[in-house]
């Protein structure tokens, strides 16, 4: 009778284990390789006037308000905003960063060249007032990480009128992207190395990388930032990088190089409705469901080599 008990309890015993290792293990590959799913609005813009056109300015707190509770109401890892958070006014933040802050999840900002449109004492302060931990930063999440960059480093609106970067920035302007619009900018050298550097850590922890920007690099555009072609050339050195993400031509846009997707949000400035999309991410896909103008899209990722 006890060697049927010790019998019993044996195989009780393995039953656990084994079905703990196989949880356990299970987890495991799980925790390596989960989705991860985001949301993404592009060009909130707003300010307290009606607009003309397409742009319905003085909307932009209601389309807010709306994507913000639809957004509330799924299970997001964060959700991210590409720059021209405002269209001009430094109240004009007052106005809309009570709504973001309603927000569940992580939130973060890009800076746009709009947010700068406001009085010249108040543009070292923008990236403070979003929340930002810095102009240009990066974080990760279930294995993937996303960085986020400033393209108005070198730029004739992100600086006040007078300043040694203001001066610099006139003389880039002049001599690499005359007949750009100068509403657009680029990415510095200091800046330059530190993706560079970033990139590099991420290829080194596994991790692959999303680009986020307020200025398309890809495809050519008049909308591009002044130094695109140096962003892709180092882009193209690091596997990794599978998708670029911006906002700021409202219209929105999309191509593929080199097995980086260059995906440009429309604006929701530009909608009676509204614009925003949520991605979910996993190592061999980016489903992108649309909201209001913003396009569904299913795209492939490629297995880093």
């Amino acid at each position: 009778m006890m060697k049927v008990f010790r019998n019993t309890l044996f195989v009780i015993a393995s039953i656990w284990i084994v079905s703990g290792l196989l949880l356990r293990n299970t987890g495991e590959l799980s925790a390596q390789n989960p989705d991860l799913t985001f949301g993404v609005i592009a060009d909130c813009q707003y300010c307290d006037i009606e607009g003309t056109g397409e742009r319905k300015y003085s909307q932009s707190p209601q389309k807010l308000e709306h994507a913000v509770s639809h957004l509330n109401s799924m299970d997001l890892d964060f959700v991210i905003h590409l720059g021209d958070f405002i269209d001009r006014d430094y109240e004009s933040f007052q106005v809309v960063l009570p709504i973001w802050k309603q927000l569940k999840m992580p939130a973060y900002h890009v800076l746009g060249n709009h947010d700068f449109s406001v009085d010249d004492k108040y543009k070292t302060q923008i990236h403070t007032v979003l929340g930002m931990p810095a102009k240009y930063y990066d974080f990760s999440v279930k294995g993937w990480r996303f960085v986020v960059l400033d393209g108005n480093d070198i730029s004739l609106h992100a600086h006040p009128e007078g300043s040694k970067m203001h001066r610099k920035s006139r003389e880039y302007y002049e001599k690499h992207a005359a007949g750009s619009p100068d509403w657009n900018g680029a990415v510095g050298k200091k800046q330059l190395k530190w993706l560079q550097t970033t990139l590099q850590e991420a290829q080194d922890a596994g991790e692959n990388v999303v680009l986020f920007a307020h200025f398309p690099v890809y495809p050519e555009n008049i909308h591009n930032l002044w130094n695109a072609p140096e962003i892709i050339d180092l882009i193209e050195n690091y596997p990794g990088v599978k998708m670029y993400m911006n906002g700021h031509n409202h219209a929105g846009n999309y191509d593929e190089k080199k097995d980086v997707h260059y995906l440009t949000f429309k604006g929701m400035v530009n909608t009676d409705t509204t614009s925003y999309a949520v991605i979910k991410l996993s190592e061999k896909r980016a489903e992108i469901s649309g909201y209001g103008r913003e396009i569904d899209r299913d795209l492939s990722i490629t297995e880093s080599q």
